[in-house]
């Protein structure tokens, strides 16, 4: 009686582990495609190191070092893998979390992702054109949307007003 309850038990245990192992390699992951693709290597060669760091790995900077961070002139802050346009310098604000802040995005050109990288959900910001990971947006913004788009520096460019 105990040699046969034990091959029963183990007949369950090995059967529900191999159904769920082999779904779990079976299903893969889905690689989202985006217009400006490129090879890490490319990558690699036209980035900073601090760009691609922060772009292709979702790093992020340390805290008051972006040269953008102060920037007041009147302008469009673009990708800096691909140059598509992401914020308006109108929309920027001294959040005072060390990070540029906008409390709004330029409609169509950010995506976004929930992230559990620290432990907890956050809303992760990339380009919609090339994937780069660009910042957090946090629901602690000023009016009119009450967003904090909390975005690194390195990941972005300034393109003034002419």
């Amino acid at each position: 009686m105990g040699k046969k309850l034990a091959v029963i038990v183990f007949g369950i245990l090995t059967a529900c582990n191999g159904i769920s192992q082999k779904k779990d390699s079976e299903e893969k992951k889905e690689v989202k495609k985006y217009k400006v693709s490129k090879t890490d290597a490319e990558w690699r060669k036209e980035l900073t190191d601090m760009e691609y760091y922060v772009l292709r790995r979702a790093g992020t900077e340390n805290a008051f070092t972006s040269e953008l961070l102060e920037n007041k002139e009147k302008g469009t802050y673009v990708c800096a893998a691909c140059q598509t346009p992401l914020f308006k310098s109108e929309h920027k604000y001294k959040s005072g979390t060390g990070w540029p802040s906008f409390y709004q995005e330029i409609e169509g050109n950010v995506g976004f992702d929930t992230d559990y990288k620290i432990g907890y959900a956050r809303t992760e910001e990339h380009c919609a054109t090339c994937g780069g990971h660009l910042g957090h947006v946090f629901k602690d913004g000023p009016e009119p949307t009450g967003e904090r788009h909390c975005i690194n520096g390195a990941a972005l460019d300034f393109v003034p007003s002419s």
